[in-house]
């Protein structure tokens, strides 16, 4: 691991909700629903965690977001920015900080491609990463067009999987 983002190892590895503690997805405009997630926070040697999520229905099974990015220290300061592109055809931008094993994240820059069939457009994302124990939080707030204020959109406790070497 790069020793720029060492502040962070408590993040690397696989980390899977459990089977029988699903996340949990609503939005006023939506129904809510439960679903599973995988995320994988790993390092090539760079200066950033390299990461990767895929969700799916808890009950079908089917797919449902695939995402995958960097994470990155300004060096020198307790500042991150996460770096992202989304299977539904968005990049974003998130920037914040972390501080006692809590990542805060706001975007600063949502991008899509210039023809889109999506009438829901993102503005606005605000997540949190927490460890607690042995367990990893993440929440997600999300604003679009038709609900421009931020509401929670996802959440969920997830438990490692593996630990990398």
């Amino acid at each position: 691991m790069h020793e720029a983002i060492k502040p962070l190892a408590w993040l690397k590895g696989i980390w899977r909700t459990r089977e029988n503690c699903p996340g949990i997805g609503k939005f006023p405009t939506i129904t809510p629903f439960e679903y599973h997630e995988e995320m994988n926070w790993h390092s090539i040697g760079q200066p950033m965690l390299n990461y990767v999520a895929k969700s799916w229905d808890a009950e079908t099974k089917k797919p449902l977001h695939y995402e995958m990015g960097f994470l990155k220290i300004i060096p020198d300061t307790n500042k991150v920015h996460l770096l992202l592109s989304h299977n539904f055809g968005v990049t974003t931008i998130e920037e914040g900080i972390f501080e006692n094993n809590i990542i805060k994240l706001r975007s600063t820059n949502i991008r899509r491609p210039t023809k889109v069939a999506n009438s829901h457009k993102v503005i606005e994302i605000q997540r949190e990463f927490k460890l607690i124990g042995d367990c990893l939080q993440h929440t997600l707030y999300m604003a679009t067009e038709k609900t421009p204020e931020l509401h929670e959109h996802v959440s969920a406790v997830y438990i490692r999987k593996c630990d990398d070497a």
